[in-house]
């Protein structure tokens, strides 16, 4: 009977961890941008004793702009952490595809099955997905260069 040394064990638990690691990142990506995509008066119906709801939604004043700054380090961090630059930009473009997906359904239903189609929404969109791929892939190329300056020179 084959029992596996914990030595060959540990980098297949360590790998585990570290994807276990990057999912969680994502998943907290994609509810930072689910609540962002959220409309303004929409909280202010929710929250109707908060005074900031329309302007920081569910977050207190204080901590908004460190959401903002995780909005734009998340996926720059998960791209760090990929092992490919095809993993990079998938899971760093992933919150925003499910976040985009979900707020164009909602709003077709109140505005109408064209509202993804009209041009300035396009635009909109295609520039969220590019600014979630371009930190994927700058976080990716720090990986790939932290990792060759750990290389011997050849």
């Amino acid at each position: 009977m084959f029992i596996p040394r914990l030595s060959t064990l540990k980098p297949t638990i360590e790998k585990k961890r570290w994807e276990i690691l990057l999912i969680g990142l994502v998943v907290l990506e994609t509810i930072l941008v689910l609540l962002t995509l959220v409309p303004p008066p929409l909280w202010t119906r929710l929250l109707p004793d908060s005074n900031s709801a329309a302007l920081d939604g569910p977050f207190p004043p204080p901590i908004s702009p460190v959401i903002t700054a995780l909005l734009y380090l998340l996926p720059t961090i998960i791209g760090l952490m990929s092992r490919s630059w095809q993993r990079a930009l998938l899971y760093a473009t992933l919150p925003a595809w499910i976040g985009l997906g979900t707020f164009v359904i909602a709003a077709a239903s109140k505005v109408g099955i064209f509202y993804l189609l009209s041009t300035d929404h396009v635009t909109a969109n295609v520039s969220v997905l590019e600014l979630f791929a371009a930190l994927g892939g700058i976080g990716w190329l720090g990986r790939y260069i932290i990792r060759r300056a750990g290389a011997p020179l050849e």
